[in-house]
This record gives C-alpha cells, sequence and structure tokens, in this order.
C-alpha cells in the first residue's frame, strides 16, 4: 500500500512537471511570445522605398506591431533601384520582401512612386512562399502606429467582404471618374488606410488594383479637382482609385469603419478605441507640434540616442484640456509620437549604441505609467457599430455605416476675397474630423471665369452667378447662397441623408453631425441669429403664411436631404421677396442696421422653413463669434468671424481684406495675433475670449502657410522668419488633399530577394523576453524539482515510520495537503495574473 502512494506520488509530480513545461513552452504563463493565438493565419503587409523618410517610419510600425501584440508575420514591401541599394543601411530593420521598383513606369517612364504599394503586393502574391500559406492579409502604410491586435473576423471582414477604413474624399466614386474606369460604379467604395481582407480576394483584386491605378493615372483628362478630390489636381491619388475601382471589378464590396484608424490631432467619438493609428498630416498639441514632412531626409534610425522632440507629459495634457474628448484625442497624439520614440530608443540599443544619458523623458517611456498608458487596445462594441452586417446590406441599400452619410457645403464667388476664405474653411473641415464630403458652391459670371485662379481650392460645384438679379437687375450678391443650393441639388448625384451648409466666413473645430445635434426629417438643426426681429413682426405677417412657426435661425444649418429639396426653391423665392419689399427695409422692422435688405437672404431661410413648417432645433453650443466670452465649459464647434474682433491692439476685421490677394501672392498672411503665453489671466472670461480669438486668426494663418507651401512658394526669407514653421497643423485627409504630394514623392527601386519572417522583435526587446523566459523556466522547474525531493524525503520517511499512530499520519496527511492547495493556488493566480495582463 504504501509502495503504490509512493509511485502514486511520484507520478503526480511528473504529470505536475511535464504541465508546467507544457504550459511554458505554449507561452499561457505568458513568457513565449508578444503574439496572440489565432484559428486562421493572418500577415501584415507595408510598402515602402529606400529612403531614411522610410526608414524612422519602419521602426515605429514594428515597434507597434509588436507592441500591439499583433497576430501572424509582418513583411516590409521594400523598392530600391540598383543605385539606391549600394548605398541603403536599413535591410535588417524590418522581414523584408524586395520587389522590382516601379516608380518610373517602364513603358511610360510615368514617376509615380505610389504604384509600388499595387505593384509589390503583385510581386509578393507570385513570388513569396508567405503567400501560399496564409488566410488573410491586413494591408497597412508605414505612417501608422498599431495600438491593438487587428483580426479581420473580429472586425467583421468576411471572404468577398474586406474591412476598410473610410476615405471619403474620393469624390470620384461618385461620379463620371467612375464611370470611365469600372464596369459597376455602384460597387465603388471610398476606402484606404486599413485594408483586411482574404487571400483569395487579394488574389483576385491584386492584377485588377495595378491595372486600374496605371489606367487612372494615364487619364489626365479626368485629374481635376472637382472629379477627383485631388486638391493638386494631378493624380497623385490614382492608387487609390485604382483600389476602389478594382475593387468594384472584381465584386468586393468592403465594410468600412470609420472608427478603426483615426488621424492624431483628430477628436475621437465618444466611447471609441480605434486600433490604428495614422500620422500622414500634422498634429499639435499647446505649442508642441510633429509633422512627417519635416522629417522627410531625417536619419534619425542612424544617429544614437536622436529621438523626436519630447511632447507633453500627461499631467501636462490633462490640465491642458476641459472636454473629455478632446482631451482624448491629445492624449493620442502624445501616444503616436512616444511610441515613435520608444522603438527608436529600443532600436538604438538593439544597435549597440551607447546607453544615453538619464533624461526626465527617457525616465517617463521607461516606466510603469507609460507602459501602462500604451498597453494594447481591444475592439469593443462603440468601435465595431459603424460596420454594416450583411442582413442590414441586404434590408437597405443605402449608407454601409449605421451614421447617416452628410455633405457640407458653402457657397463663394469668384474673388480673392472668398479665396482666403475657402483655404481656411477647408483646411478647418479637415482639422475638425467632419464626416463625409465637403462642396464649395462656386458662383461666377463667364467672365468671371476667363480670369478666376481658384479652381483647385476646393471639390467645387460651378453655378450661375445672380448677383444681378436676371429680371430687375438688382444687385445682391448674397442671394447666391440660396441659388447655388438650389442649383446643386438639381445638378449633382447627392446620395449623402443630412446637409451640413456654412458659410465661407467659417472655421470648423469639430464634427457638426445630425447624430449628436438631434437632427431629423422636418425638425432641421441651426444656430440662433437672434437679430431677426422681423420674426416678430408685421414683416413675418406678410412674408409667411406661418408667422408663429418663424425661427430666428442661420450661421450653421444641419437638414436632412428631403427637407432641403422641398424647401430650397422657397428660400430663394422668399429672399427675393423680401428683397423687393424696399418699404419694410427699417431697422425696427428688419434689425438690419444698414435699412438695406442685405439681410434680405437671410429672412428668405426664416420664412421659406416657415412655410413648410420646418421647427429648428436651436443650439446655442455650435456657433461662436470670436471677440465674444464664451459659456463656460461649451466646445463651440464653429468660428464665425464675420464681426471685427480684437486681442489687446491687435485686430482683425475681414472686410479690410476685401481686395487684397493673399493666395495668389507667395507667403501672404495676415498680421500674426499676439502669443497667448502673453496673455493678462487675470479675468478667465477675458483670457478665454481671447484664446478663442488668437485660435481662430492663427488657424487662418496656418491654412494660408500650407496653401503657399502646395504651391512650391520659394520666398525662404518669409518662411524662416515667421513662426509658422512651429505652428504647421493639419492637411487634408491623405494624399488626395495637404499630404498628398509628400506621401508620394518616394524613392526609386528594383529587385527581389526574401527575408520574410515571424513577428519581428528589435534584437533589445527579444534579448528582453529569452532573460525572462530563462528566469521563468529556471524557477519553475527549481521549484518543482525541489517539491519532488521533499515529497520524496517525506515518503521515504514514511516507509521508515510506518508503525507511528494514525493521528500522527493524519497530521502529516493535513499538511501535505495544505502544501498542495498552496501551490496550486499561487500557481492559478500567477496564471490570471500574467495571462491578464495586456
Amino acid at each position: 500500500m504504501r509502495s503504490y502512494t509512493m509511485k502514486q506520488a511520484l507520478m503526480a509530480g511528473f504529470l505536475l512537471l511535464a504541465l508546467l513545461m507544457g504550459l511554458l513552452s505554449t507561452g499561457v504563463l505568458g513568457v513565449e511570445s508578444t503574439a496572440q493565438e489565432a484559428p486562421w493565419r493572418i500577415h501584415t503587409l507595408f510598402s515602402v522605398e529606400c529612403q531614411n523618410y522610410f526608414d524612422w517610419q519602419t521602426v515605429g510600425l514594428v515597434h507597434s506591431f509588436n507592441k500591439a501584440r499583433q497576430p501572424g508575420p509582418l513583411t516590409r514591401l521594400l523598392s530600391c533601384t540598383e543605385e539606391e541599394k549600394k548605398h541603403y543601411k536599413g535591410m535588417d530593420l524590418a522581414p523584408t520582401f524586395e520587389v522590382p521598383s516601379m516608380s518610373r513606369h517602364p513603358k511610360t517612364g510615368d514617376w509615380y512612386p505610389a504604384i509600388n504599394k499595387p505593384a509589390g503586393i503583385v510581386h509578393w502574391l507570385k513570388h513569396s512562399k508567405d503567400a501560399q500559406n496564409v488566410d488573410w492579409v491586413v494591408i497597412l502604410d508605414a505612417d501608422m502606429i498599431i495600438r491593438g491586435p487587428i483580426i479581420p473576423w473580429e472586425l467583421g471582414a468576411e471572404k468577398g467582404k474586406p474591412v476598410a477604413a473610410y476615405y471619403g474624399y474620393l469624390v470620384g466614386c461618385d461620379n463620371i471618374l467612375a464611370k470611365l474606369h469600372t464596369k459597376h460604379p455602384k460597387l465603388c467604395d471610398k476606402v484606404g488606410g486599413l485594408l483586411a481582407m482574404h487571400i483569395d480576394d487579394l488574389r483576385a483584386l491584386a492584377p485588377m488594383w495595378l491595372s486600374k491605378t496605371e489606367e487612372v493615372r494615364e487619364d489626365r483628362a479626368h485629374w481635376a479637382t472637382n472629379i477627383t478630390g485631388d486638391i493638386y489636381g494631378k493624380g497623385w491619388i490614382s492608387e487609390m482609385y485604382g483600389y476602389s475601382f478594382g475593387a468594384a471589378e472584381v465584386g468586393l464590396r468592403h465594410k468600412i469603419n470609420d472608427n478603426l484608424m483615426i488621424y492624431p490631432g483628430y477628436i475621437p467619438r465618444e466611447g471609441v478605441e480605434s486600433l490604428l493609428m495614422h500620422y500622414g498630416l500634422p498634429f499639435k498639441v499647446g505649442n508642441w507640434s510633429f509633422s512627417k514632412m519635416e522629417h522627410h531626409e531625417d536619419g534619425i534610425v542612424y544617429d544614437c540616442g536622436k529621438l523626436f522632440p519630447e511632447p507633453p507629459y500627461p499631467r501636462e495634457v490633462q490640465a491642458m484640456e476641459a472636454n473629455p474628448n478632446k482631451r482624448r484625442g491629445l492624449f493620442l497624439s502624445i501616444e503616436c509620437i512616444n511610441t515613435l520614440n520608444e522603438g527608436l530608443l529600443l532600436h538604438h540599443a538593439s544597435r549597440g549604441c551607447p546607453k544615453p544619458k538619464w533624461s526626465k523623458y527617457l525616465s517617463f517611456l521607461k516606466s510603469k505609467s507609460f507602459s501602462e498608458l500604451t498597453r494594447p487596445r481591444f475592439l469593443t462594441h462603440e468601435t465595431l457599430q459603424t460596420v454594416k452586417t450583411e442582413e442590414q446590406q441586404q434590408g437597405s441599400g443605402e449608407s454601409e455605416m449605421m451614421y447617416p452619410k452628410i455633405h457640407t457645403i458653402f457657397s463663394t464667388e469668384c474673388s480673392p476675397y472668398f479665396d482666403w476664405q475657402t483655404v481656411g474653411l477647408v483646411h478647418s473641415f479637415h482639422l475638425s474630423g467632419q464626416p463625409g464630403n465637403l462642396t464649395r458652391l462656386l458662383s461666377c459670371t463667364e467672365e468671371d471665369l476667363k480670369r478666376y485662379k481658384g479652381h483647385d481650392l476646393a471639390p467645387t460645384h460651378y453655378v450661375p452667378s445672380m448677383s444681378r438679379h436676371p429680371l430687375t437687375g438688382d444687385w445682391y450678391p448674397a442671394i447666391n447662397k440660396p441659388a447655388a443650393v438650389l442649383h446643386w441639388l438639381n445638378h449633382a448625384e447627392i446620395d449623402a441623408e443630412f446637409i451640413v451648409i456654412l458659410d465661407a466666413d467659417m472655421i470648423m473645430r469639430g464634427p457638426i453631425t445630425p447624430w449628436e445635434f438631434k437632427a431629423a426629417r422636418g425638425h432641421p438643426v441651426s444656430t440662433p441669429y437672434d437679430y431677426l426681429i422681423g420674426c416678430d413682426n408685421e414683416l413675418a405677417k406678410l412674408h409667411t403664411c406661418h408667422p408663429d412657426a418663424c425661427d430666428k435661425v442661420g450661421g450653421v444649418i444641419i437638414m436632412h436631404i428631403d427637407d432641403l429639396r422641398k424647401f430650397a426653391l422657397l428660400w430663394l423665392h422668399k429672399t427675393e421677396e423680401v428683397r423687393v419689399d424696399k418699404e419694410h427695409y427699417a431697422k425696427d422692422i428688419t434689425g438690419d442696421i444698414y435699412e438695406s435688405g442685405w439681410i434680405s437672404e437671410m429672412y428668405g431661410y426664416s420664412f421659406g422653413a416657415a412655410e413648410l413648417k420646418l421647427r429648428h432645433i436651436i443650439n446655442h453650443e455650435i456657433l461662436i463669434y470670436p471677440g465674444y466670452v464664451p459659456e463656460p465649459g461649451v466646445n463651440y464647434r464653429v468660428f464665425h468671424y464675420g464681426l471685427e474682433f480684437r486681442v489687446g491692439k491687435w485686430s482683425f476685421d475681414k472686410a479690410n481684406w476685401r481686395n487684397v490677394d493673399l493666395v495668389s501672392t507667395c507667403w501672404a498672411k495676415f498680421p500674426d495675433p499676439p502669443d497667448p503665453a502673453t496673455l493678462d489671466s487675470t479675468d478667465e472670461d477675458i483670457l478665454k475670449r481671447d484664446q478663442l480669438s488668437i485660435e481662430c486668426a492663427k488657424t487662418l494663418n496656418d491654412a494660408l502657410y500650407l496653401h503657399h507651401e502646395r504651391r512650391n512658394c520659394r520666398n525662404s526669407t518669409i518662411k524662416t522668419t515667421s513662426n509658422w514653421e512651429t505652428t504647421k497643423e493639419s492637411m487634408l485627409r491623405k494624399a488626395a488633399k495637404f499630404v498628398g504630394k509628400s506621401d508620394y514623392i518616394r524613392g526609386s527601386p528594383d529587385p527581389m530577394t526574401t527575408t520574410s519572417q515571424m513577428s519581428f522583435i528589435p534584437a533589445a526587446t527579444e534579448w528582453v523576453f529569452r532573460s525572462l523566459r530563462f528566469w521563468m523556466v529556471g524557477i519553475w522547474a527549481f521549484s518543482v524539482l525541489g517539491f519532488l525531493a521533499v515529497m520524496s524525503l517525506v515518503l521515504s520517511g514514511r516507509k521508515g515510520e510506518g508503525t507511528k499512530s494514525r493521528i500522527y499520519r493524519n497530521k502529516r496527511r493535513a499538511s501535505y495537503s495544505g502544501l498542495l492547495d498552496a501551490n496550486g493556488h499561487d500557481r492559478h493566480l500567477f496564471n490570471a495574473e500574467v495571462i491578464s495582463k495586456p
């Protein structure tokens, strides 16, 4: 009996040892691998060229790939010419598959480096062994930071239905461009950035992606901004259209998610945790800013100890912004640059660089608090909620997203005065994170159009000018606003459910969406124009059958497309009617201080809406005039700089710039507002007022700076003496907008060798994991062997002391079972702790 018990105990001990070693080898205890196990094989791809510019991006992406625990291998598709390869130092920066360069097209001679992306993928599919052993592919850009595992089937991807991010500026999917380049224009999806698809879909798509890219690139007749949405009008986003048109040709319908990817500097949606950051646009936090463009030739990867300028610390950001969502956006911005710097730090260590001197910033990057702030993120219900399910797609022919589509419009005329306003509004639109497309309604006479130079300032719909009324001869340019909206509705293909109408003299600070402000059919949202006293007196009684329905609103309008189609003609007619009614121009009737009918268009809006009994939801928190004291805690979405405002001795009045061509004159700008640091903080209301005024003026100047930079202005004196260099803000979305050109001015490429491996970990990081694994295995092995030795001694003692009393044996058994319970409990706690750690 005793022999049997000893044999049992030894058997249990060996089983326990085997179990522990098995757990260690499979990584259950958290020390084997940073990647999650996946039921299907995933491979992540990104394409680059042999340039310093792409090398530091590669270091950042590879580091975030491992930090986020992305499953499966990562492969860099590297395009280099033979000449570049002779001097290239970064072959070991990532698992690499070399692909032939097509930067200079072998047949046409066209210089277009962006084509290397589809060309590289085609080559990888044909020649890489990895491509034969994969189920799902995730395709990213180099200028991205991964924040959490991107697992296609968890995102909702299916065979035939890839998941992608939304690129709303690809307006060519809605117009003649799609009709010319795909047999299925209705299948054209405005997508890009993040692509997650089945390998079979990629095999069908890739050759078509390349072919359509070549096709769109050669179609110079349709490069115009109005057709492509490319502000350069030079075909820089042909590769993006190549993807969308190629996908349409092979019948792929995307599940579009606008939450998975975010640009640093954008304000995240409430409750949404994006898995990917795309730092293609400049962004700023307080007085600190970052633009990848400023580091185009930066050899930071090869300069020991060199990092990007350190951003503010989390504690500083916490005190910087009261609004929780806006504050989350600032935290994303510093997370992005801190992750890049952490990757560079580990890379330098792996290269044998000397240990850098201690600094507060380096200490922070190595701290537990930073590790906690940048732990991997995982999908939430809120992040996934914009993906439309298959059942929803079959049940309605509407947008792939649960949120309704939005289209933002504003009206202008052919003059320098409206051109600089357009530059400011377009710039701020893309900073704000406003969903959907933006269209400028441009009213010009034929004579004006012959001389006009600003066609490429914004996606534009041209409308006949009504500044001089065709019937009455009345000179009243404000009537162009309702006339242009009516013309756009009747002549453009519009698939949006809600329309946001702005004025040109506005700066957006955040998104204006119908779901946030509760707009609905029959209930537009607008901002208060309390000076429209005509809604309360005889003016309303004369010009509408429902004076009680007259709302004093204007400025920002969010209206359902069905309401706008019924309303637009009434808006125009009522504007004409009020304008003709000169007998009631008086200030005490209209509120117009000029008593000349200049606000007839505003009354046309209110009276037209009253005729249809459209009752507005009036929101006081959307719009503010610079120079006004803000309400405490309100995060205004729009500046309306229609009135003069000042900060100390500095002032701004748009009317003073009516005849100044700021757009065509290189480096022209407005006088710089005061530095916010110089403001008197004695009165908090005055301080906030002045801060907003400075923000508005500074945004206008930043927009002008970026405009001049895009136009290749060469006046270096103004450029360097200005403080603009440190305050560049965002351009437009991705390559189509302000980043477009620079995103695609890449190097050349060539040949092919293969070096694709499993998840790449920088040497310094790998050493840490190996050391940890070694010590954990040693500790566990020592513990188990020690346990077996003790157990053997105990059992041997039992054999020699078999005559001891039953009471003593029971006491000994109780002690032994307590040891088992304690060990089992400790092991359970350890496993739970390790597995629960992100």
